[in-house]
């Protein structure tokens, strides 16, 4: 049973992620994602998911900046927006994102989407980031299946993580499963579907048992499928109350009645769709 917010995965290359982290997606720069940062790392967060476009890495850089918490106890993901694919851009991009952020390096670096033809030569940079100690992992985002043959055929470094939109509504499980054969990791983003599962019968009936919320035994869920997991929230209860999950278990029959809800619907864009 996994009973710790400070539960970690260990990467194919020997580097551990918290399980459990926070996701800054559409959290404002400045004070918000400051005092989100902030309050999300006093109830035991330790793993931050950030991206260029997000336009918040500075105020995730300040609290790291101003934290008492030791760097080496912080891991801090951001990714590579899509316009800065390709050798020299990609490595002027995490220039500047590792600017803002205020870091010596970044814990793991993603691809934020495939795109169209640029991943394999923006995933070379990828490699020198990473050989060069700027970076402790590489990995990708939205990737399906085809992404990662074409990227794994041209690679000296494998993908570590594979961070998808995944949640019982789009549960995404030959992806998974193609991921574990390949020993990436798969993250999920938008694990609770942006709300939209929080009514959902199922959910409720089985949250009811637990006595808890129908977020938390979604989170659990993910937890209970070995896969990462970045809820975000700026409320200080709704922090809390996401990382108050490590004191039950789903059965595995209610784990199977939560698999049966999935539906393939996604939240976010299909990656095959958004091309640039």
């Amino acid at each position: 049973m996994i009973k710790s917010i400070e539960n970690k995965v260990k990467l194919h290359n020997g580097v551990e992620i918290p399980q459990f982290g926070l996701g800054v997606y559409k959290v404002e720069e400045g004070q918000t994602v400051i005092e989100t940062v902030k309050t999300a790392l006093s109830y035991g967060y330790r793993s931050i998911d950030t991206a260029a476009v997000y336009g918040n890495e500075e105020g995730v850089g300040k609290v790291i900046k101003e934290s008492a918490i030791s760097r080496d106890e912080l891991f801090i993901t951001t990714k590579l927006w899509n316009e800065d694919q390709g050798y020299d851009r990609t490595l002027r991009a995490f220039e500047t994102s590792l600017k803002k952020l205020d870091l010596d390096y970044i814990d793991l670096y993603l691809i934020h989407w495939p795109g169209q033809d640029k991943y394999v030569e923006t995933w070379k940079a990828f490699e020198r980031l990473y050989d060069e100690g700027l970076v402790r992992a590489i990995g990708v985002s939205n990737f399906h299946e085809h992404h990662l043959d074409r990227l794994l055929k041209n690679a000296n470094e494998h993908p570590t993580v594979n961070q998808i939109e995944l949640h019982p509504r789009l549960s995404q499980e030959a992806l998974r499963d193609y991921c574990k054969s390949k020993d990436i990791k798969v993250e999920a983003w938008s694990p609770l579907a942006k709300g939209r599962l929080l009514n959902e019968p199922t959910i409720n009936y089985i949250a009811n048992k637990h006595d808890k919320t129908p977020a938390q035994v979604i989170l659990r869920w993910h937890l209970q499928n070995d896969i990462i997991v970045i809820p975000k929230s700026i409320t200080p209860a709704r922090l809390k109350e996401n990382a108050d999950i490590f004191d039950f278990q789903l059965s595995l029959d209610e784990m199977n009645q939560l698999d049966q809800l999935n539906m393939n619907e996604r939240t976010g864009s299909n990656p095959d769709n958004l091309l640039f």
